[in-house]
């Protein structure tokens, strides 16, 4: 299940960058880039830093269905910041649940109920880096 779940991330942020103009540039904001060292990052975990609002709300709910909880809609997302070799992104869906989503350097990604992460530990669900644009398709 794990390995199908960590296939089934990476393919989802190929997919999720496709979608994206070709001509984009990279971010102007640095603050955007993970601030630890490039070693731990994997070639996913800095996909989703370029993405902007309704491309990581797409690869972030369906890490969320591929780890077997659901979202029908989310309406805000972000990165939390880096936890170990993960970084940590949050998504907060219409049904008022929030989500904690660990992607690792391998591609795989961890899904937790953001009401569980303190007593696990885990760095608390509060965004400290919003992509640009929005995360509805019409805005």
């Amino acid at each position: 299940m794990r390995k199908l779940a960590a296939a089934g991330f990476s393919a989802m942020l190929m997919l999720a960058g496709c979608s994206q103009s070709q001509t984009q540039s990279q971010p102007e904001n640095q603050a955007q880039q993970p601030q630890s060292s490039s070693a731990r990052i994997g070639p996913e975990q800095e996909q989703l830093h370029h993405l902007d609002a309704l491309n990581l709300a797409i690869a972030l709910k369906r890490a969320i269905y591929d780890s077997g909880f659901s979202c029908r809609k989310i309406d805000k997302a972000g990165y939390v910041g880096p936890y170990k070799n993960l970084d940590e992104w949050t998504a907060h869906c219409t049904n008022g649940r929030d989500w904690a989503i660990f992607a690792g350097p391998d591609g795989s990604a961890q899904v937790r109920d953001c009401a569980d992460v303190a007593q696990f530990g885990l760095p608390k669900c509060e965004i400290h880096e919003a992509p640009k644009g929005s995360v509805n398709a019409s805005s």
